[in-house]
């Protein structure tokens, strides 16, 4: 496998509040579309399919590397390799954060919260009066009482 692309060293605290350093990369142009387009579809419980996210996952991962005690670095290419190398899912799930927040410009700088304050917004503007509509729509009774 090839070298990490530009890696970049971030620290994760774990559930007992240690830290474990990793080196994350840049995705390759190929891998990376693949795992930004179809990841999100294949997390979506009920929808997606857990199999193809865990593959997605796999891969994503094989773009990490976790920081040895000899100095040396041990990429993370096996679902056993994950295990052994990231203790639990809390810091799994930070790591997934990470690689986001490095290969997709979306995550960065802030922009991700300043696009979601935005959406909200414009979700609760919408909400309002359609929520409106479908109580006024829902109590209104087209048919009379029953006598029973």
């Amino acid at each position: 496998m090839a070298d990490l692309r530009f890696p970049k060293e971030v620290e994760i605290e774990c559930q007992d509040g240690t830290t474990r350093t990793y080196a994350i990369s840049k995705l390759p142009a190929v891998t990376g579309y693949e795992i930004v387009t179809q990841f999100p579809i294949t997390a979506t419980p009920k929808v997606g399919d857990f199999e193809k996210h865990k593959a997605l996952l796999l891969k994503l991962f094989g773009y990490i590397e976790a920081s040895l005690p000899d100095g040396g670095r041990q990429r993370l290419t096996t679902e056993a390799l994950i295990d052994n190398h990231v203790p639990d899912w809390e810091a799994f799930a930070r790591l997934q954060k990470e690689m986001a927040i490095y290969n997709v410009s979306f995550f960065q700088n802030g922009k991700l919260s300043t696009s979601l304050d935005g959406l909200l917004r414009k979700v609760l503007l919408w909400i309002t009066p359609t929520l409106r509509d479908f109580l006024r729509q829902s109590s209104q009774n087209d048919t009379p009482a029953s006598a029973n």
